[in-house]
């Protein structure tokens, strides 16, 4: 059995039009979303085995907010998975060990929503599926699980959406 968690990096500034995509910061909102989503990790004991995170710096600033909860936890940043297709993370995720029980990723839209929606199908919790169809908001978590044994067979409808957190659902 694996655990699969889908982040998609907190909210960004796009006050500095200079900037380069790839380079944009987190602004004031994404801060405080990531700072509470951190709080629900810690709170219900969720720490992943490893972190697979995009080399982007809103999403290495996302993992820094998240520290106070996985702290410890290794961390490898992949160039592929900024702007990557859901068939770009897959492979990205079956990479990884056989051993390791749980990964969270943290990524981009649309690539994470359509990975998520590859991997779990309509497979999952009416709650959480409704959430999903809604929208998959900066900073939002998908909690999956999987009957797989190794990682190299994950692949489509092989997960089920348990859970899907929004920041806006979270204590402020």
């Amino acid at each position: 059995m694996k655990q699969l968690y889908l982040l998609r990096h907190a909210k960004s500034d796009w006050q500095d039009t200079d900037l380069a995509d790839f380079d944009r910061p987190l602004n004031a909102r994404g801060c405080k979303a990531a700072q509470r989503m951190a709080r629900f990790l810690r709170e219900h004991r969720i720490v992943p085995a490893m972190i697979l995170c995009s080399q982007a710096k809103r999403t290495r600033q996302t993992l820094r907010w998240l520290e106070p909860a996985v702290g410890g936890v290794p961390a490898a940043f992949d160039k592929r998975i900024y702007e990557a297709a859901p068939r770009t993370l897959l492979a990205c995720l079956r990479d990884l060990p056989a051993g390791l029980p749980s990964v969270l990723l943290i990524g981009h839209n649309p690539g994470i929503e359509q990975l998520l929606r590859l991997l779990a199908a309509d497979n999952g919790t009416p709650e959480a599926l409704a959430r999903v169809a809604e929208k998959y908001p900066t900073c939002a978590l998908s909690m999956l699980t999987s009957g797989i044994e190794d990682w190299r067979g994950l692949g489509p409808a092989s997960c089920r959406l348990d859970r899907f957190v929004r920041p806006a659902d979270l204590d402020r």
